[in-house]
């Protein structure tokens, strides 16, 4: 079964908590994603049944090599897209909202699409600079 917005909400903030920390808590996880302990266990339970990671109750969880592909996929997609928004010329404080936002409704391929994008303007900065240029004028009609 694919992953729903939820699970992987869950899955990237999993993945981060053992990334940064080394474990990842129920409460560190509930604090994460402002959400009650009791529906972290309950998606953590649906996880395990899903093979994204095992739980055992009282000893905490470890990803399954699933789970971790799942995580890192969709951490460098979270920062593909605040970096694309950051590249375009969205306002810092927009760009955390707005990939929350936009990230569970775009395929794959627009992701994809999205990366070769960011990446041709990392190596032509000038084109960059004339993408804002275009922007100003246009914001100036």
């Amino acid at each position: 079964m694919a992953a729903t917005p939820s699970m992987e909400d869950y899955l990237e903030k999993i993945y981060k908590l053992i990334d940064e920390k080394g474990y990842a808590r129920v409460s560190d996880i509930a604090e994460g994603l402002e959400v009650h302990p009791s529906s972290v266990t309950k998606m953590i339970q649906k996880l395990d049944k899903d093979n994204y990671l095992i739980y055992e109750r009282y000893r905490g969880l470890v990803l399954t090599s699933k789970g971790k592909k799942m995580g890192k996929r969709l951490v460098d997609r979270h920062h593909l897209l605040e970096s694309f928004l950051k590249l375009i010329g969205v306002q810092e404080e927009n760009i955390y909202k707005d990939v929350e936002g936009i990230e569970h409704h775009l395929s794959w391929d627009s992701i994809t699409c999205i990366e070769v994008l960011v990446e041709f303007f990392q190596r032509n900065p000038e084109r960059v600079t004339e993408l804002m240029n275009i922007r100003s004028e246009l914001e100036s009609e």
